[in-house]
């Protein structure tokens, strides 16, 4: 699905609605991203969406690119998870996750913490950067150990399956700054799974949706993608 629309022709027909579903299965994006829609225009995304799927750079480069084009700030953090979610989920063998999740440097926290460091041993993010051959690295790793230990028809669906199961158990466990601002309001234990899964919904005017929209916009716009038969 993410492949039919931000690959090939149907990339240039994406619009809002379409956006806006395929939202519904990135659960640190659809939180925020409703906000931005609500005061810029989506041409503007659009376009960078374009760019970021556009061969002829490095996926580095191109996510780089596409994080730079927004405010670097709390508001728009949501940009580097949707570039990360696109690019993944478009070419999941060829390029890992590196949504905030799996490892953010600036706080120290994500699934490569978890994996890589414990309370015995010290971990300096200042050595560890948030860039793609970090991530390529433990996807490495996580395959040798599903390899390892059981046979699995899709390797890349379980490391992301293991990986989300991993972080929430840390939201569960400990929590963050981020985190109660992502995941605020939440007691059921198993809330975190499902939100990391896009298994959630907010509601509004009896309307149960994914994606947290502004007063301003129509909660039809946020109607989850369907793969065609």
């Amino acid at each position: 699905m993410f492949g039919e629309w931000f690959l090939g022709k149907q990339s240039a027909a994406l619009d809002t609605p379409r956006f806006l579903g395929l939202c519904t299965f990135m659960p640190t994006v659809r939180r925020r991203v409703g906000a931005w829609l609500g005061s810029n225009d989506f041409a503007d995304l659009h376009r960078q969406l374009l760019l970021l799927m556009q061969p002829g750079t490095t996926v580095q480069a191109r996510f780089d690119a596409f994080v730079a084009a927004f405010p670097a700030d709390r508001t728009c953090r949501w940009a580097r998870d949707l570039a990360a979610e696109v690019l993944h989920f478009c070419t999941p063998d060829e390029t890992p996750l590196m949504t905030r999740w799996m490892w953010d440097a600036h706080s120290g926290s994500g699934v490569l913490r978890e994996i890589w460091f414990n309370d015995s041993r010290e971990l300096d993010p200042r050595i560890i950067p948030d860039r793609l051959a970090t991530f390529v690295a433990l996807k490495a790793e996580l395959e040798i150990f599903l390899r390892d230990n059981g046979t699995y028809r899709d390797f890349g669906l379980m490391q992301d399956l293991l990986c989300a199961h991993i972080y929430s158990r840390y939201i569960n466990d400990r929590g963050s700054t981020y985190l109660k601002g992502d995941f605020a309001g939440v007691e059921d234990a198993m809330a975190h799974t499902r939100r990391l899964l896009g298994l959630d919904c907010y509601e509004r005017d009896g309307i149960r949706m994914k994606v947290k929209l502004p007063e301003t916009m129509s909660v039809a716009l946020a109607t989850p993608l369907q793969l065609d038969a």
